[in-house]
């Protein structure tokens, strides 16, 4: 069975980079870094496919473009549950 695996980006609406990747783990620390997101109230969204091509980014690297689409549908998932309508 593979081990859980997490990775926190960080977006900066006034900055022109893409989301970076700011902390990844998996197993203990993957638990560690969805128990802090959910402690600060920060959504945590699961996507496996993406948890592994963020995983081979080194942290505070930004997102390749290739990434760019479904980390926008992530984005777009945060906004909502945040009650954001849209990226500002």
């Amino acid at each position: 069975m593979e081990s859980k695996k997490a990775v926190a980006l960080q977006y900066e609406k006034q900055s022109d980079l893409a989301p970076r990747v700011v902390a990844k783990g998996a197993g203990a620390v993957a638990d560690a870094i969805i128990r802090i997101a959910k402690e600060s109230q920060v959504s945590v969204y699961e996507n496996q496919e993406l948890a592994d091509a963020l995983m081979k980014l080194e942290v505070d690297h930004v997102i390749p473009r290739e990434l760019y689409a479904v980390v926008a549908e992530v984005l777009a998932f945060v906004y909502r549950v945040s009650g954001k309508e849209k990226l500002e």
